[in-house]
């Protein structure tokens, strides 16, 4: 049966400890910038993607668990998780939403796969939509390597690594990660436990960081963010598993950023017809380890409004 949510809700303060344990200055998340935003529709300001995410990925693993299903993937050797999400809408503080969990769909012996869909809806928006798939080899940026860019420690935080790549360098906390948890209505007990000396970084604490990074890519060029404001349409991640597993506080993160590059538009959630950027993202850790592979689509938020007051006209005519 499918795990369907109860009704659940984030305040500012959650928007808040997301926000701040990821290093995110987005305006769009701050209740004092987001009106400084050129044609804002939002009325406020709005939850962060992957803190959305983060409940998500959490409730699959915890479905996963209940169900023995855990224990059948690491059997199966399929040691990535592979998380590919699209953004409808938004959730600001104060709205309610629901977040439902189809089973999962075991194709281990056809495939070599386990998947669930999630989705995420606010009354009757949709407002997140995607899947979670455990697979054997990542399907993101498989082909990626980066042994030969040396000692990353020794590049300045914020410089051009290799051939054009943005480097951001984060630390793994402890806190820090807590207080995301917290942030994405997610119990930190499930992760972080001192007397019981368990320390689990969730899944997707370090990939939120690719948002500070970006951010920080853009300031340094000169970004405008209040006049040319950009959001996410959607994320495609792989994270290793068994380095996710060996995360330990104060652990170093390399993360690489490639682009922006053009995409063309294309039909569907998270892939509309309206131009979008597409960021290449990689987690590094000790010896150059890929920890995360992403592709972060986004899109300016006038052509997102645009294209939405352009399909309500049409179902307007066409009712």
């Amino acid at each position: 049966m499918s795990e369907v949510g109860r009704s659940r809700m984030l305040s500012q303060l959650h928007i808040d400890a997301a926000r701040n344990s990821t290093d995110d200055f987005n305006p769009f998340h701050d209740p004092h910038k987001w009106r400084r935003i050129d044609a804002n529709p939002f009325g406020g300001p709005i939850a962060l993607g992957f803190q959305l995410e983060t409940l998500a990925v959490h409730r699959v693993e915890w479905h996963h668990r209940q169900n023995g299903e855990d224990a059948r993937a690491r059997t199966a050797g399929l040691g990535f998780g592979n998380f590919d999400y699209g953004f409808a809408d938004v959730i600001r503080p104060g709205e309610a939403f629901e977040l439902v969990v189809r089973p999962t769909n075991d194709r281990i012996r056809e495939r070599g796969e386990l998947s669930n869909r999630v989705t995420i809806r606010s009354g009757r928006r949709l407002v997140m939509l995607g899947h979670q798939r455990e697979t054997a080899v990542p399907l993101v940026h498989g082909e990626a390597d980066f042994t030969h860019l040396g000692d990353l420690s020794r590049a300045p935080d914020r410089s051009l690594v290799g051939e054009g790549l943005f480097l951001k360098r984060k630390f793994m906390n402890t806190s820090n990660a807590k207080n995301f948890l917290l942030g994405s209505l997610v119990d930190q007990y499930h992760y972080f436990d001192e007397l019981e000396d368990r320390v689990c970084f969730p899944t997707l604490f370090p990939v939120a960081l690719i948002s500070c990074a970006l951010l920080e890519k853009a300031l340094a060029g000169g970004y405008d963010f209040y006049r040319r404001p950009m959001v996410y349409t959607a994320h495609q991640v792989t994270v290793d598993r068994a380095l996710q597993a060996q995360l330990k506080s104060n652990d170093r993160l390399h993360i690489l950023v490639r682009g922006p590059e053009p995409v063309p538009g294309r039909k569907g959630l998270g892939k509309s017809d309206i131009p979008q950027q597409m960021h290449h993202c990689f987690g590094l850790v000790e010896g150059n380890r890929i920890l995360f592979r992403a592709r972060v689509a986004m899109a300016l938020l006038q052509d997102v409004v645009q294209a939405c007051g352009a399909r309500t006209e049409r179902r307007a005519v066409t009712a």
